[in-house]
């Protein structure tokens, strides 16, 4: 796939946000693809390639009439949709599909027709972590990031201005779930979730989903809508086990997935002006800005705590509150998706002046799997 020859036509969020009781989960799907084709002026039946997570790509193209000639139900967590994207644009580049429908709708908060098994007793985590009362994104979570702390000495006050900096963002999207500023104090005096994380460091749990319409950048000049080019994309995947992590420091995923789509875009970490970074916990932008090499080993919290990545910071990131004060339904990568694209159109709530380049990146399974895409409005 060349760089820029694969554009972004379409793309919405659900309707509403948060809470959401009278829509199930293929609803969710649904209302956010057709949000997106209305965005762009296609129908179903103009589309001929289907991807989601949550529900089956079977289940969606039936749902919306569509009988597509390529399909992915790649499902890795919450970064899946980064890799339905690249997925998406190699299909559309090799002549299997001209036109790719990507959903993705949750009933996190709701749970209403919700496909989220039980974690199985007989697979790798239930048989090695499951037993020692690992459970759950929180505790699983806890591991590396106390390692971190006490390899490079990160306190937990410089753990809890990422939550501050990403409500400063929030307090400027009116979609945002949560808006009001907190302080450090507030993060650290919130109730104890599993230590060292606070609830204003766990992400919130919420309804909702959104869409995404790929096509080539020769078709994208049809549209209304001002595309978005696709510069470069990365994946890669490491254990479904967070305790069998090479490095409880550091993503072995996330370096190979950045370098990755920054090699295809043909960018270096100069030429970024928006960054958007999973954040299901507080911790994980700090592993990004890192493993994606925007900073050295152990020196992304100080960066975060002098405000690099605050509004007029050098290095704008999730720009729409975040994880941990936008929405989160279970899996995120969608909506930080969807605010590169609000970025490059010029159109997002909290607009980063003359942005060319956005990179979102993506993380799945707790430290599983990661996906990076690179996006641009200049061709």
């Amino acid at each position: 796939m060349k760089p820029g020859s694969i554009a972004i036509v379409g793309a919405a969020e659900t309707t509403r946000l948060g809470s959401i009781p009278d829509m199930s989960n293929i609803q969710l799907h649904a209302d956010a693809a057709l949000n997106a084709l209305a965005d762009c002026g296609l129908k179903p039946s103009d589309i001929d390639g289907v991807a989601c997570a949550g529900e089956t790509p079977v289940a969606i193209a039936h749902y919306l009439g569509i009988t597509p000639r390529w399909v992915d139900g790649t499902a890795v967590g919450g970064c899946s949709f980064m890799l339905h994207v690249r997925h998406a644009a190699a299909a559309i580049a090799a002549g299997y599909c001209n036109t790719v429908l990507i959903t993705h709708g949750e009933a996190g908060k709701s749970g209403i027709g919700l496909n989220r098994p039980p974690p199985n007793r007989t697979s790798l985590v239930g048989q090695f972590e499951l037993p020692y009362g690992v459970y759950g994104p929180p505790s699983m979570f806890t591991i590396p990031v106390l390692r971190y702390m006490k390899t490079y000495g990160m306190t937990e006050a410089e753990l809890a201005m990422v939550s501050v900096v990403q409500r400063e963002w929030a307090g400027r999207n009116p979609r945002a779930a949560f808006r009001d500023p907190i302080s450090v104090d507030d993060v650290l005096n919130s109730r104890m979730i599993a230590y060292p994380f606070r609830l204003l460091q766990c992400c919130l749990v919420t309804d909702g989903g959104g869409a995404l319409i790929l096509t080539s950048a020769e078709r994208a000049k049809d549209f209304l809508t001002k595309p978005v080019y696709i510069l470069g994309t990365g994946e890669s995947v490491e254990t479904p086990m967070i305790s069998q992590m090479a490095d409880f420091t550091s993503s072995r995923a996330f370096r190979v997935a950045g370098p990755e789509a920054f090699k295809a875009a043909g960018i270096s970490h100069g030429d970024v002006d928006h960054l958007m970074i999973y954040d299901a916990f507080a911790h994980l932008p700090i592993y990004g800005l890192e493993d994606l090499g925007f900073v050295g080993r152990g020196e992304a919290a100080a960066f975060i705590g002098a405000r690099h990545t605050a509004p007029g910071g050098k290095l704008p990131m999730n720009t729409n509150g975040g994880g941990l004060s936008y929405t989160h339904t279970g899996m995120y990568g969608m909506f930080a998706l969807q605010e590169s694209v609000r970025q490059m159109r010029g159109t997002a709530p909290a607009q980063i002046e003359g942005a060319k380049i956005s990179v979102c990146h993506g993380v799945g399974g707790m430290f599983a799997a990661s996906g990076t895409i690179v996006f641009t409005n200049q061709r």
